[in-house]
């Protein structure tokens, strides 16, 4: 029993030295784990911290340098502290950031100049387009040279300028405007001798040329430098080898032309040169008109009222001749003769005052038919009737003009000879066609010689020559008479107007 107790209390030792080494151990495990979960937390803020040291933090930068580039500050860049990958990002970052500034600063250049190259170009097409504009509206040499004087001081930025004119030979050059030049100097050089100053230049030698004005320039007329210019420019005006005349720009200080400048000054010396031609085209043009009216004036006095004033002649002479033989008979006759040549001569006076007076209109000949027609019809008491058919496009003034004056001859052909009651006047458009019928006493055309005037043949042929028609004349003796002009199957028509696309 003893040895039982005994050996309980040794199992209960046991028992309890086991438990306490189980208790060393669990505590022992207890503090293992807190040790690793501290270490575990430990490493985790480390890791926290060295991620954002290494990677948040550069990223963050690369982000930030990002939303400033987005913005337009091309001038970010990042600081690059390693060599890992983050640095060589960073490096990488900067050179596209550098490359780009490069690039945005070239562009911003290059769209300045171009701005500033459209601009002037703008400036050169206005002044262009002024000169342009001047030449169209001038009515004169001298508004034309006064207009462009101002035009072209103003582009070049000169202190005056000056426009001459030179005569054909090339021999002088007088002064046509000017604009900003002393009184005293205008009145000095309003007339120079070719190669007596630097600003008149000869044929073969002209050319643009800048000419500086030095206290030790030689002059024969110094009157640039005593109004105190520094710099002549001499732009030359010349068209089709010709020279017209010179532009004279004066600076009161140096200048140095680009070649933009020199450029545009020349176009507009040859826009002045073509200006000065057109105005002397319209000038011939008119003159030529003026010619061309005088003489078609003197072929219808030649043809009417001096061949009548010819006959009054004759019968003069006849009738002092009755007068001094005392034949009564002859002399009764003669001015009853003279009193019939007067009347048809006044008659000729009234009809060429309304042939030229008569006005044909841009749209159609109508109107004017219709008025020649009423005037024939009040002087003469002869009926008058106008007739149109087809349609087609109106002719040129210069065709009504011929056509109408030969409608006019056939209609003094009628007052004159055919003792008619009735006019019918018949118009076909297409192809163009003029019938001027009579009921008068008609006559036998193949006894009337063909270079007879008798009937007006020869003027309304004459004519008709000038717009390639042609008269045909139809009569018999007591069937009156029909008087056709016909016009080209394709005659010269009035262009129709057109819309600028």
């Amino acid at each position: 029993m003893v040895r039982a107790d005994a050996f309980v209390r040794q199992v209960d030792g046991f028992v309890e030295a086991i438990e306490t080494q189980i208790a060393r151990w669990t505590a022992a495990l207890h503090l293992f784990q807190l040790f690793m979960m501290a270490l575990a937390i430990v490493a985790a803020v480390t890791f926290m911290a060295v991620s954002y040291l290494l990677v948040l933090n550069p990223v963050a930068r690369l982000q930030q340098a990002l939303a400033r580039m987005r913005q337009g500050d091309l001038g970010t860049r990042l600081a690059v502290d390693t060599d890992d990958e983050f640095g060589q990002l960073s490096a990488g970052f900067n050179l596209m950031a550098h490359a780009l500034q490069a690039s945005h600063e070239d562009l911003e250049r290059k769209v300045r100049e171009k701005t500033a190259s459209i601009e002037v170009q703008n400036q050169r097409l206005a002044a262009l387009y002024a000169v342009s504009a001047l030449a169209a509206e001038a009515s004169s040499l001298d508004a034309l040279a006064q207009g462009f004087v101002q035009q072209i001081r103003r582009v070049a930025g000169s202190d005056a300028a000056a426009v001459r004119w030179s005569d054909e030979a090339n021999e002088r050059y007088v002064l046509l405007a000017g604009d900003g030049l002393p009184q005293s100097m205008a009145e000095q050089e309003h007339c120079l001798h070719t190669g007596s100053c630097l600003c008149g230049q000869a044929q073969a030698q002209a050319h643009m040329r800048v000419i500086p004005i030095t206290p030790a320039s030689d002059l024969h007329l110094p009157h640039c430098r005593e109004a105190g210019f520094e710099t002549v420019v001499s732009i030359p005006v010349q068209l089709q080898q010709r020279l017209l005349g010179e532009v004279n720009l004066f600076f009161r200080s140096s200048v140095v032309l680009a070649d933009g400048m020199r450029d545009l000054l020349s176009t507009m010396a040859r826009h002045l040169a073509s200006s000065m031609e057109s105005l002397r085209a319209t000038a011939l043009e008119r003159e030529a008109a003026v010619a061309e009216e005088r003489g078609l004036i003197a072929r219808e006095l030649h043809d009417s009222i001096a061949q009548s004033l010819a006959f009054l002649k004759i019968q003069t002479q006849l009738l002092r001749d009755a007068v001094a033989k005392g034949n009564t008979e002859a002399r009764d006759r003669s001015m009853g003769e003279l009193d019939v040549g007067v009347r048809e001569c006044y008659a000729d006076v009234r009809e060429l005052l309304v042939h030229f007076r008569t006005r044909t209109s841009a749209e159609d000949i109508e109107a004017a038919l219709r008025a020649t027609l009423s005037k024939f019809e009040h002087q003469t008491g002869i009926a008058t009737a106008l007739t149109l058919t087809g349609q087609g496009l109106p002719l040129a003034p210069d065709v009504q003009i011929q056509v109408l004056h030969m409608v006019q001859e056939a209609l003094s052909n009628v007052r004159k000879h055919a003792g008619a009651s009735r006019v019918e006047l018949l118009v076909q458009r297409r192809p163009w066609r003029f019938e001027v019928r009579d009921d008068g006493r008609g006559f036998d055309p193949a006894r009337v010689a063909p270079d007879s005037l008798h009937v007006g043949l020869g003027i309304m042929r004459e004519r008709a020559l000038r717009v390639d028609a042609t008269v045909h004349v139809q009569s018999r003796p007591g069937h009156g008479t029909c008087v056709c002009i016909e016009l080209p199957p394709s005659p010269h028509v009035q262009p129709a107007p057109t819309l600028a696309a």
